[in-house]
């Protein structure tokens, strides 16, 4: 195949999961291949509107969001001047992207994959029209690809059932982790446990509930935030509110700065509301790290066997820190399981069954 478009609605410096995973699947990919990226200008923080990253280019199109949804009006377009042989791979978890590409992929009478990363959810005030978005709109979308990769079996469920997408057409393919985090189990050390988070500051990651967690607990915890987003303002209140002196807003941290937070924790903690399967619990884990995760789908099916898993609230999740934090010989038997589950998921893996999927449905 000679060029492979993986189109996402963002990609970094855009923090999230999905950016990142595009970031490593492109760049894995590019060594065998021609990459594109094809996505929008949100959150680029002034990044220029072509560029060559590696064996990657990368072209970002003017764009607007619209209840957390992006408008991008120059892609079909870009979809219809391309390649006639490209593989459209396409990442979705917004409501309109999916669309652009299944109308342009039917034009140019071309295959398309979809890239299932999660649910999408309602937002704004256009929110009341998600239920028919899903039948009428996106159901078709998903039934027309010519193969749709989940992350999980659950999730490979939800799309047959939910979505009516033929069995043959699903393809389990899990996310990844960059080499450049997998690190030995360390000694336990004795002082307050640093607990680590990292991830976006949204609805969805329920950091308020960490917050809440943190104030309950009985044994001494530093707890290192990393990341940013619109409720960080609101997050920093409540922990001022809480009087959580040993809780650190960190902001954004990428590369080997993000590699060095991970290396100088002792444990993670993840209090989402619900996940796909969490690029940063796999980083963890490569790290090794004792996982700490709220017991919701994405986070079940990755941590169960692994880490230890707690019920969504903060009593459950205070209870669950307090565990690992008052107990070195669990937070040993924790890493080592961490360090032994995330060979599984080195990127060089994912890509081939990528790459076996482009074969095997595309030609």
């Amino acid at each position: 195949m000679s060029t492979v478009l993986q189109i996402t609605p963002y990609y970094p410096p855009h923090l999230g999961g999905l950016e990142r995973v595009v970031e490593n699947l492109a760049a894995g990919l590019a060594a065998r291949h021609e990459v594109q990226v094809l996505t929008t200008t949100i959150g680029s923080g002034g990044a220029p509107r072509r560029s060559r990253q590696g064996g990657v280019t990368v072209r970002r199109h003017r764009s607007v969001e619209l209840a957390h949804t992006p408008l991008v009006p120059g892609l079909p377009l870009a979809l219809l001047r391309g390649r006639r042989d490209s593989v459209l791979h396409l990442h979705a978890a917004h409501a309109l992207l999916p669309e652009l590409v299944a109308f342009a992929a039917r034009l140019r009478r071309r295959p398309f994959v979809l890239h299932f990363h999660l649910d999408v959810d309602s937002s704004g005030r256009l929110g009341v029209l998600l239920p028919a978005y899903k039948k009428y709109v996106f159901g078709p979308v998903l039934r027309s690809a010519a193969a749709v990769i989940v992350l999980t079996q659950r999730q490979a469920d939800f799309v047959r059932t939910v979505y009516r997408v033929p069995e043959g057409r699903i393809r389990v393919v899990p996310n990844g982790v960059d080499g450049g985090y997998f690190m030995p189990v360390r000694e336990p050390v004795d002082r307050p446990l640093q607990l680590l988070y990292v991830g976006r500051l949204s609805p969805q990651k329920n950091v308020g509930r960490l917050l809440e967690a943190i104030a309950l607990l009985h044994r001494p915890v530093r707890l290192r935030i990393v990341g940013d987003g619109e409720l960080r303002g609101r997050l920093e209140r409540q922990a001022a509110e809480l009087g959580l002196e040993q809780v650190e807003f960190v902001g954004a941290k990428l590369g080997p700065e993000l590699v060095r937070c991970y290396a100088e924790a002792e444990a993670f903690v993840l209090p989402s509301d619900r996940e796909g399967m969490p690029l940063v619990v796999l980083e963890a884990m490569a790290a090794g790290l004792p996982v700490i995760a709220t017991d919701v789908p994405g986070n079940t099916e990755l941590v169960q066997g692994v880490g230890l898993l707690a019920a969504p609230d903060p009593a459950a999740l205070a209870a669950a820190v307090d565990q690992v934090a008052g107990d070195a010989r669990l937070r040993r038997r924790l890493a080592e399981q961490s360090v032994a589950a995330a060979p599984a998921f080195a990127w060089d893996t994912v890509v081939r069954q990528v790459e076996r999927i482009y074969a095997e449905v595309l030609g």
